[in-house]
């Protein structure tokens, strides 16, 4: 059986890149929808209603560009708008890999015309950066204020002209965790003008209370706000008639009798029409942090988020439900996934390991390829975790194929430029063409352990006899993952035993491209990629 069920070669005349994903659809076409919303890792959600429109951003960590922007007229149907990170400050500092640093949850508000983003980098500081069009250009972030171990900023516009800033601490960083503090910020949101209060300590009751979102109701300051763990956790709120509390709390959602685990970290929306939605992330290990969305409601002035079956205030998350009610209804889109490289720059699925350097792609458009030129791998990098310059998206679902079709030109003057198709975690595998002076090589390599230095085991499944070849991961459930290649598109051979593909730091796994030497040169080897595809498992 072929990609597409049927005996077709692969060219790009029968695959349509710009259609809707192949692999995983939230709405259901009947009026209701399934969660997860967005069945990949786009942690620590945070969505906003600006008129008709609908916006998300998430946490990126070292990944560039960062800070994804998402845009959705429904709350089902997404697809990937922007980046308001073109590259990470500090600069130098992100011009290697950070595992598990960066960017963590951000918040995006819209105020006097302008759509904002605070974000943390837990090492530097809390970080904003402004646009007046979510698609267009973002502003060089600024730092609002330098410190290690403030994270989870979120702001508000007070109806008295005060701004407020509520967030948490990172222990690793700060020394202190499980508590939730305020400060007030100047008029245009930009700096900090005092040292802050505490206004929660979750301590005895909510461990590890953090990603705070603030808002105003009914003449009450409300922090929705995750606690008890990333994947033990409940959906906290506290509400109090005082920014500075004391506030109540009480908790508005927890896994309940779902297999949903720490329903939590998100936000709150209303619709057009008046509705109350709210977004929250599952942990689903390998495949990272994934979006849900829970119909909410309020009583008493305390909201009640996704099913109450026993009428206790406290709801569970549902697994489908009507959509929302947004005035009309709009045809099903996914976030980007498959790319044809006939674009002048990669689809918005894209991301590297750090900042990039000009010299590691080119879009060749009239080849309708994208372009990888080899890089030299640090000294210092022990595997390829350590490296820089592969381009990776994210998992999109459970079980799904991805394919690519690449061509060789390595520098015929050099040996061990390497170009190839990568499942990148902790652990990591690949399928690569290593060039020497005997020909092209065909490897299957995998690194377990790779975070903890660990050396990559490679095994030569092959020599290359034509110009083309066509990579393949076929990822099941779990995270199991069979690589196999092929010379001619239609009969593929597995690569070796089956890899168990692990999450990175604080994310999901990955899958992309890479191209890499060992050695020094004045003019490197390059793969061109024809395209990369994700499918279902036929």
């Amino acid at each position: 059986m072929t990609l597409f069920g049927q005996k077709k070669k692969l060219t790009k005349e029968n695959f349509n890149s710009k259609s809707i994903s192949q692999t995983w659809i939230s709405d259901q076409g009947n009026g209701t929808y399934r969660n997860p919303v967005i069945d990949a890792d786009y942690s620590d959600p945070d969505v906003i209603r600006v008129n008709d429109d609908y916006y998300m951003v998430s946490s990126s960590f070292d990944a560039v560009p960062g800070l994804p922007i998402l845009h959705s007229k429904d709350l089902i149907n997404w697809t990937i708008i922007n980046h308001a990170l073109l590259r990470q400050p500090p600069y130098e500092h992100f011009s290697k890999t950070q595992h598990g640093n960066g960017v963590w949850a951000p918040s995006i508000r819209y105020h006097n015309g302008e759509f904002y983003i605070y974000y943390p980098d837990p090492d530097f500081g809390i970080y904003l950066t402004k646009a007046k069009d979510p698609a267009g250009e973002w502003s060089v972030p600024i730092l609002v204020e330098a410190g290690k171990g403030l994270i989870d900023p979120c702001p508000l516009w007070d109806g008295n002209g005060k701004v407020y800033l509520a967030y948490a601490y990172a222990g690793s960083r700060s020394g202190i965790k499980s508590v939730i503090a305020v400060k007030e910020l100047n008029n245009q949101g930009t700096k900090t003008t005092n040292t802050g209060k505490i206004v929660y300590d979750g301590h005895e009751l909510d461990p590890t209370i953090e990603g705070p979102k603030l808002y105003k109701r009914n003449g009450f300051y409300y922090i929705f706000a995750p606690a008890g763990g990333v994947s033990t956790g409940w959906q906290l709120i506290l509400r109090s008639k005082n920014i500075n509390g004391p506030y109540e709390r009480k908790v508005a959602m927890d896994q309940g009798n779902t297999s949903i685990n720490g329903p939590h970290q998100g936000a709150w929306v209303v619709t057009q029409t008046g509705e109350d939605w709210f977004f929250h992330f599952q942990d689903k290990g390998v495949y990272g942090r994934v979006v849900h969305l829970q119909p909410m409601k309020w009583i008493n002035d305390w909201p009640v988020i996704g099913e109450d079956k026993d009428g206790d205030g406290k709801g569970q998350p549902v697994l489908s439900f009507k959509k929302p009610n947004v005035g009309k209804i709009w045809p099903i889109s996914t976030p980007a996934e498959s790319d044809e490289f006939n674009d002048p720059s990669p689809g918005r699925q894209w991301q590297w390991q750090a900042n990039p350097k000009a010299t590691w792609s080119f879009m060749n458009v009239e080849k309708g390829a994208l372009r990888l030129y080899t890089d030299q791998i640090p000294d210092s990098a022990k595997n390829y975790y350590e490296v820089s310059n592969i381009l990776l998206q994210k998992f999109p679902t459970e079980e799904f194929v991805v394919t690519t079709k690449l061509r060789f030109s390595p520098n015929p003057k050099l040996e061990n430029e390497r170009v190839g198709l990568m499942v990148m975690g902790l652990d990591y595998a690949n399928i690569s063409l290593i060039s020497s002076k005997n020909g092209t090589d065909i490897i299957y390599g995998v690194a377990k352990g790779a975070n903890k230095g660990k050396v990559e085991i490679e095994k030569k499944i092959g020599r290359l006899i034509s110009k083309d070849v066509y990579f393949r991961v076929t990822v099941k459930k779990n995270g199991r993952c069979q690589f196999s290649y092929s010379e001619d598109g239609n009969q593929f051979t597995n690569a070796g035993e089956l890899f168990q593909a692990e999450p990175g730091h604080w994310i999901g796994a990955k899958v992309g491209v890479f191209a890499s030497r060992k050695d020094k040169t004045n003019d490197s080897g390059y793969a061109d990629f024809d395209w990369f595809r994700l499918t279902s498992i036929k």
